[in-house]
C-alpha cells in the first residue's frame, strides 16, 4: 500500500517563480480595475503562487514611474504618486447656453434683483429649474435678498464673476440691444436696420419689458400720444 500524496504538494510542477512574476504583471496591467489574490490565482496555472509574486513585483517596482500597489483587499500597477501631474491635461470646454438660458441670464442682468416668477412674467414662459441651475453653477447669478412679499420669494442677481467674464465694472455697463443683436444673442429678433433710426440706448436696455402677451401695447400708446 504506497502513502497517500502530501496535501500541500501539486500534481503539477509550479512554472519559475520569474515566469510568475511576469504572469502577475501582465494581468495587473491589463486590468483596469485592480485584481484580489484569488482571482490571480485563478487566473494563473495551477500551483502558481501570485501572493509571492506580488510581493517580489512590489520591490522590483519601487522608485520606478509606475508601482504595483495594494488597494483595499486587492493590487493594482498606478502612476507614482509624485509623477501624477504628468498626467493632468488642462482642456476648455465651450458650452453654449440655451436660448431659455440666454433670456433668464439677460432679464436677472437688467432687472436684478428679481423673482423666478417675475422672470417668468417678462418672458411670458415658466422657467425650468435646469436652467437656473446652470446659470448658478456657471456662477453667473447667485441668490439674493428675499422680497418682502408673501411667500418671501428669493431674487437673483447677477456675481462678480459675470461681469469679469464680459468685461463689465458694473451692470451699469450692460451692452444696448444693437451690441446684443451683433453678438449673436437675439439672432431670432429683428435685425438692428429693422429698428426706428432714432432709438437709444436707453429704449434699448427696456427690451425685455415687453411681455408676448402685449407685444405691440408700448408701441400703442406711442402712437396715441
Amino acid at each position: 500500500m504506497t502513502d497517500a500524496a502530501p496535501d500541500n504538494e501539486s500534481l503539477f510542477e509550479a512554472p519559475p517563480e520569474a515566469e510568475q512574476e511576469r504572469m502577475v504583471e501582465a494581468i495587473l496591467f491589463a486590468s483596469a480595475d485592480p485584481v484580489t489574490v484569488s482571482d490571480l490565482n485563478a487566473r494563473m496555472p495551477h500551483g502558481a503562487d501570485a501572493a509571492s509574486a506580488l510581493v517580489a513585483l512590489h520591490k522590483r517596482y519601487e522608485g520606478r514611474g509606475v508601482q504595483v500597489v495594494r488597494v483595499g483587499e486587492a493590487w493594482a500597477i498606478r502612476t507614482a504618486a509624485d509623477l501624477g501631474f504628468l498626467m493632468q491635461k488642462e482642456t476648455v470646454e465651450i458650452r453654449k447656453l440655451s436660448r431659455a438660458a440666454i433670456e433668464t441670464l439677460a432679464i436677472v442682468a437688467y432687472h436684478q434683483p428679481v423673482t423666478r416668477a417675475e422672470i417668468e412674467e417678462i418672458r411670458g414662459v415658466s422657467v425650468s429649474r435646469g436652467t437656473i441651475d446652470q446659470l448658478l453653477e456657471l456662477e453667473w447669478i447667485r441668490l439674493g435678498r428675499r422680497r418682502m412679499s408673501p411667500g418671501r420669494p428669493v431674487t437673483f442677481v447677477v456675481t462678480q464673476g459675470f461681469l469679469d467674464h464680459f468685461g463689465l465694472e458694473s451692470a451699469r455697463d450692460l451692452p444696448g440691444l444693437k451690441e446684443l443683436r451683433s453678438a449673436g444673442l437675439l439672432e431670432n429678433r429683428p435685425n438692428p436696420a429693422d429698428a426706428p433710426e432714432d432709438e437709444t440706448e436707453d429704449e434699448q436696455t427696456d427690451m425685455f419689458e415687453e411681455t408676448p402677451e402685449n407685444p405691440g401695447q408700448d408701441s400703442e400708446q406711442e402712437q396715441t400720444q
